[in-house]
């Protein structure tokens, strides 16, 4: 437990689904619609959901790896993972908002439109901004590129740059996402990661100089 003590961390988790569970099951009808012009040239693409479910996978195995082998970087991870996420459920509690972008009618009929027709099943077209997909994403990925791990690894670290990049696409390809949750998901990303990267640390280490000079 002494160890491992850093795992408390993920007792997170029991505080975000049952939010967005609750966002889920009563923001459904009555929302702001989020819509911008290039939504409507961008096509559907029923392979997209490949990348879009391995998002799952791709982010727990990034926590679960530096929970191991990282411990900073873990908790550079979480801080950023979590500081977006809650502030995602912020915004779609004091901001309701949906859009109606996915299609009715599918052109192919396949085992990846089977999975899109599943995926629409059950999650609503709702709680949109900034997208998770994308930020999640994109913190996992410069993380990854980040740890000492991997700096001389290029199967992982391109791997990770790929699947990130082709998440984002997803979100609109398959019509979960406008452009403007895409967006908002990205600056959000370069916010937070900016500030725990680099920010943080200049503010630590100013405060720690000060309190070396006070001692002398």
């Amino acid at each position: 437990m002494k160890k491992y003590k850093h795992l408390l961390l993920q007792l997170y988790w029991f505080l975000y689904l049952p939010w967005f569970a609750y966002l889920e099951r009563t923001v459904t009808t009555r929302f702001h619609i989020v819509h911008v012009a290039l939504d409507d040239y961008i096509p559907f693409c029923e392979y997209f959901i490949v990348p879009y479910l391995l998002w799952f996978v791709y982010i727990a195995a990034a926590i679960i790896y530096f929970a191991i082998k990282d411990k900073q970087e873990y908790f550079n991870l979480c801080k950023i993972l979590f500081f977006g996420m809650t502030l995602f459920l912020v915004v779609s509690t004091i901001y309701p908002n949906g859009h109606y972008l996915r299609p009715t009618v599918f052109k192919h009929n396949n085992i990846f439109v089977d999975m899109v027709r599943t995926l629409y099943a059950t999650d609503t077209a709702t709680n949109l901004f900034p997208s998770i997909h994308v930020y999640n994403s994109i913190a996992v990925n410069y993380v990854i590129w980040h740890c000492n791990d991997f700096a001389n690894n290029r199967l992982i670290r391109y791997g990770s740059g790929i699947l990130s990049t082709s998440i984002v696409l997803s979100t609109m390809f398959l019509k979960q996402h406008s452009v403007f949750d895409v967006v908002t998901g990205l600056a959000l990303a370069a916010f937070t990661i900016g500030y725990v990267y680099y920010l943080q640390p200049v503010h630590a280490r100013k405060k720690h100089m000060v309190q070396r000079l006070r001692q002398i």
